[in-house]
This record gives C-alpha cells, structure tokens and sequence, in this order.
C-alpha cells in the first residue's frame, strides 16, 4: 500500500482534478479507468499505473511528472532562488578574503546609509532589490572594515549580514539564514554592539523550530545578558523584542503560561516606549507587534478560533511595516480557513499578495492555507486556481 501522506500521486491527482473544476465521477467517466479505482488511488488506497497517471494528466492537460514526480514546480522554483541568492551566498564565504587592491570603495558615511535603507527594503519586501544590491554593499563594507576598522564600519556590516539573513529566511533557505546570522554575530562583536548582538539571539531563537524549548529560551536569556537592565530607548526596544520571541518559542511548546507572560512583559516594555519603536533596528517593537504575536502564539497553538477573535480586534495603523502587513494577513488567512471562513480566508490571501508578493509566495503558511482551501472546497474559485498556480502547488 503506498504512504498515506499528503504527497502521494493520488493526492496531487486529486489536487489538479479540483483545479480543473472536476468532479470523481466525472473524470472518471473521461477516462479509461472506473470511478471506483480513481477513488482508492486518490486516497490512497491503491497505487496509480502508468496507464492511469497518463490518462489523467492527458484529460487535466498537464505533464504527466507532475502527478507522479513531488515537487515538479517546487524544483523550478529552488532553481530561480538559488540563481538569485547566489551572489550573496559567496559575500558570505568570502568575510574574511582580504579584499582587492585598487577597488573603489565609497564613502563609510555613503555605506551606512546605504545599510539602513536596505534593511527598510528588506521590511517593505523588496526582496529581489536587497538580494540584488547587498552583495557589493557587504564587499565595500568589509574592505573599509579590514583596512579601516571602526565600530560604525562594522555595526553597518553587521546590519547587512542581518538583512541578508532576513532575505534568505523570507524566502525559505534555511542554510543560508543561518548562516548570515552567523556573519552578524561575528561583525556585531567587532563592532561591540550588544544590541545588535541581542537582536541575533532573538532572531537565533526564532531560527531553531524544531528544537527544544530549552535552546530557545537560552538563546533568548542570552540576549537579556547581554543588554544587561534596558536603560535607552534601544536597550528596552530590543529587550521587548526579545521577550516576543521568547512568546513563540513558549507557544511552540503548548505553554500558554510562558506565553503570556512574555506578551506580558512585552507590553510593559512598550509602554516605556512610548506605545511604539517601530524604527529602533526596524524591528517594530511596540503594542501593535505584541498584538500581532499574540495571535501568532495563538496560531502556533492551533487554538485557531482564538487566533481568529485576536485578529479581528486588531486594527493596523497606515505606518505598519509591508512585511508586518502581509505576514499578519497571512496568518488570518490561515485561522479564517481553519475556522471555516473560506471566502474570507482567499481574500486576505490576495490582499497579502498584492501588499507583498514576494514574502507571501514564499512564507509556509501562505501554502498550507491554499493547500488547506483547496482540499476543503468543493467547488474551487478561479481565484484560488490561480493562487494555488502562482505559489507552485
């Protein structure tokens, strides 16, 4: 009996049977093959023939590998970002070559400019233009830190390996966030910067999901110490950040008391900001983020009506980031589809597209939503056809 998961080639069959708006029976009955038997393959219970895998594909007029070969559009995909993020996968190898002589190397004072406005690219999802300039930015970097060592040389190098990691993360490749988050750590060290270093062990803690509470909550405690009792605007804004991520990884356990009491020493935290400190490292610490990972915590949980009734009463102002935009947007998306809102939950997901393409295409809950909607819709909207299409499902 072939594996039960969702990956087998009567699930995928099933899958572009209802893309193509079709029914069981009447697929069947435009095959040479019974509505009996469609039925065991599709769930599983027996395996696809060549024969049939090939009249079904020919009647859904697609390739025959994508019903019988995982991943067909996925593999595409992998290649493109692989192209694209390339360049920066080899900045990174390359932190410690001395760089050429001869190069030209701008301004530090142009660089550091140039590093924050790509970390605010990075948070309006411009992902490609990030992908695509940081390469340079971090060689320039790294030669005015080699030649000319500065906390400010290497505080911005450090912001660009953040936002190289940011980049890598957003679009799924694990390998390549990590190590960018590496690089940071070893710039933000040099440049003796312990909140920047603090903002690495939270983004540390986030990174390792499948491992035990116990690493994420040293990660995070790793971060306080190294902010020591948060004085400054920064040091409490990045302390409130740390505690957020400390609230994922509690929800990512089940334990809802972690969990709350990180949100709520989040909000005293934002309290002492102010209310918001959306620019400190731009990591928009403040009630709106404590709100928006709350509901995140809910979902993590699975107590999705929860999510749902959090999402709801959260109301973002027009300053919220894109990225904070879409990722919420997504992730009501997915507490709607779990709740039985599908319309609802399609909508959101192509406002999410439209405010962030990039990010949304990418993020894992953007799939297992459509993935979700598809199998528990009986009659599929075109406008879900064409999600389901431009994400590579």
């Amino acid at each position: 009996m072939p594996a039960l998961g969702d990956d087998h080639t009567g699930a995928r069959i099933k899958k572009y049977r209802k893309l193509a708006h079709l029914s069981q029976r009447q697929l069947a009955a435009r095959i040479p093959f019974s509505y009996s038997l469609l039925n065991q393959v599709e769930c599983g219970a027996r395996a696809a023939s060549g024969e049939l895998i090939a009249a079904v594909a020919g009647e859904l007029r697609i390739d025959p590998s994508i019903l019988s070969e995982p991943d067909h559009v996925n593999g595409l995909q992998a290649g493109r970002l692989t192209v694209m993020l390339r360049p920066i996968r080899e900045s990174l190898d390359l932190y410690d070559l001395a760089p050429e002589r001869g190069a030209e190397t701008p301004p530090l004072s142009v660089l550091v400019t140039e590093a924050d406005r790509v970390c605010q690219a990075v948070r309006a999802t411009h992902l490609r233009t990030a992908a695509r300039e940081l390469p340079d930015l971090i060689a320039h970097l790294t030669a005015i830190s080699c030649s000319t060592p500065s906390d400010e040389a290497w505080r911005a190098l450090a912001s660009c390996y953040r936002s190289a990691h940011d980049v890598a993360l957003k679009l799924g490749q694990q390998d390549l966030s990590a190590l960018a988050l590496d690089r940071m750590g070893w710039a933000a060290e040099r440049g003796s910067d312990p909140c920047l270093a603090a903002v690495r062990q939270y983004k540390r803690a986030l990174s390792h999901q499948g491992s035990s509470r116990r690493l994420g909550r040293r990660l995070v405690a790793a971060g306080h110490d190294l902010l020591g009792e948060p004085a400054t605007l920064e040091e409490v804004a990045v302390a409130g950040q740390l505690h957020l991520g400390a609230s994922a990884v509690a929800a990512r356990a089940g334990d809802r008391a972690g969990v709350a009491a990180h949100i709520g020493a989040a909000r005293d935290l934002a309290q002492r900001v102010g209310g918001e400190a959306r620019e400190v490292h731009w990591l928009s610490f403040g009630r709106v983020n404590t709100a928006l990972h709350e509901m995140g915590a809910a979902i993590t949980m699975k107590d999705f009506d929860e999510a749902l009734r959090r999402a709801r009463a959260i109301k973002l102002p027009p300053s919220t980031l894109t990225s904070r935009r879409a990722r919420y947007l997504v992730d009501r998306a997915l507490a709607e589809m779990e709740t039985g809102y599908a319309h609802a939950s399609l909508r959101h997901l192509v406002a999410a597209r439209k405010a962030a393409p990039e990010q949304t295409r990418y993020h894992p809950r953007t799939r297992e939503t459509i993935t979700g909607l598809l199998k528990t819709t009986r009659q599929v909207p075109e406008e879900l056809v064409h999600m389901a299409a431009w994400v590579g499902l």
